[in-house]
């Protein structure tokens, strides 16, 4: 049985971990080039998207105080194989998310060495890190908690520091560089883009079974985190144009941003900070991530042995060794990029059936502890920026993606029939 302990300030703590510091990381040149100056527009008419979700599932979630998050949500609502096929689609995202930050964070370590950008040295660095954070999954949710606080609060502050120091070594004229307004195309892509560094806050409600009274933590800890997350952002966003004319050509911006004007220890500064910032945000990954095939199992959609837990611990440990195994292999055979676009696209097909669900849990159930004023109009809302931003994906990201649910559905039929 999961123990609960995980309380408010730890639930923020884990959505920010899962959030802030991870993306950001690496996004900002990328933005840029797609969308010039207008990427601070973009990054606030992000924010805005991810409020519709965010209140969303705050209703959804305020119903359960069971561990599986949106699988949970849709199965509840309509029932096995749409169960089955988002708590899928939220085991790619996740192993996708893992795969694209441990690839980010090895780019970074590549500004103090350019040995990590070796294939045998890329491949023993990404092992390395996962064997770490294992080790801290292994022990007790209480231990991944307290090492996720200790990260989530840390992580903050070299940010901080970049934004402070920063905003005294603008130069104006990198706001004019270029200002002609993006296509269509650009904008959209930019969206796309810029909501993996938004998402990642609804996998913590995988975790709702080891949750000190959920119901009510639940909803404000997602509000206070995308509003930080959000203003966050911008002000990271416009300190790298003001201080990086080349932004656009960056494989790890903020670090080349903080090497022009806080010089070489600058530069390493952001990198111990970008090497917190993705440790914690993989270790709330593989706490999340480990927790899903369980609460696949406990209704009866995985096999049984990924519900057991440790007699101790109270740890799903099978899950989680599979689960670490799997998304290593992934690591190492996937880029930054791809694996963000298959992770986005997860993202996305999650929030549309819980919208979705919003509409179908208001038909069965009059008594709803956190009930929207206009929750059926946010869901229908939702489940339309959802497709729009379905639309503005690549043609081939979302064919491997679509490829990624039939191989779901070959093993739900697969253990349906070993079940029957």
């Amino acid at each position: 049985m999961l123990k609960r302990d995980i309380g408010k300030w730890g639930i923020v703590l884990l959505m920010l971990n899962n959030v802030v510091g991870a993306g950001i990381y690496g996004l900002p040149s990328k933005l840029f080039d797609l969308t010039n100056m207008y990427s601070l527009v973009i990054l606030a008419c992000c924010a805005l998207i991810v409020f519709v979700f965010v209140f969303i599932f705050a209703e959804v979630a305020s119903q359960f105080n069971r561990s599986g998050g949106a699988y949970l949500y849709v199965y509840e609502a309509y029932g096995k194989l749409p169960g089955f096929i988002i708590g899928w689609l939220m085991l790619i995202g996740r192993v996708a998310g893992f795969a694209a930050l441990i690839n980010l964070i090895v780019d970074y370590f590549s500004y103090i060495s350019p040995y990590f950008m070796e294939p045998s040295i890329r491949i023993l660095t990404i092992i390395l890190l996962s064997i770490l954070l294992f080790l801290v999954n292994v022990f007790s949710v209480k231990s991944s908690a307290t090492f996720s606080n200790i990260l989530g609060i840390s992580k903050i502050i070299p940010l901080l520091i970049f934004i402070c120091i920063g905003l005294f070594y603008m130069d104006v004229n990198n706001f004019t560089i270029n200002t002609a307004v993006p296509d269509f195309t650009s904008i959209s892509s930019a969206l796309f883009v810029a909501l993996f560094a938004f998402t990642s806050w609804e996998t913590a409600l995988i975790n709702t079974g080891e949750m000190k009274n959920p119901v009510k933590n639940i909803p404000s800890a997602m509000i206070i985190t995308v509003a930080f997350a959000a203003i966050f952002y911008i002000l990271i966003q416009f300190t790298v144009i003001g201080t990086f004319p080349d932004l656009a050509f960056s494989t790890k911006p903020i670090a080349d941003a903080a090497g022009i004007f806080m010089g070489p220890i600058g530069g390493i500064f952001i990198i111990i900070g970008a090497t917190i910032s993705i440790l914690g945000t993989l270790n709330a990954n593989l706490l999340a991530g480990s927790r899903l095939p369980f609460a696949l199992s406990e209704e009866g959609q995985f096999p049984k042995l990924f519900s057991r837990t440790h007699h101790s611990t109270g740890v799903p440990l099978i899950s989680l060794v599979i689960y670490t195994s799997i998304s290593v292999l992934v690591s190492l055979s996937g880029s930054f990029i791809y694996a963000l676009s298959i992770n986005v696209l997860s993202k996305i097909s999650c929030y549309i059936l819980v919208s979705m669900a919003l509409i179908t849990f208001r038909r069965k159930n009059s008594s709803i502890p956190y009930k929207l004023k206009f929750g059926k109009l946010l869901a229908i809302l939702g489940i339309i920026l959802g497709l729009f931003l379905l639309y503005a994906s690549e043609y081939s990201d979302f064919k491997d993606f679509l490829i990624f649910i039939s191989i779901g559905l070959v093993l739900y039929f697969i253990f349906r029939s070993k079940s029957k």
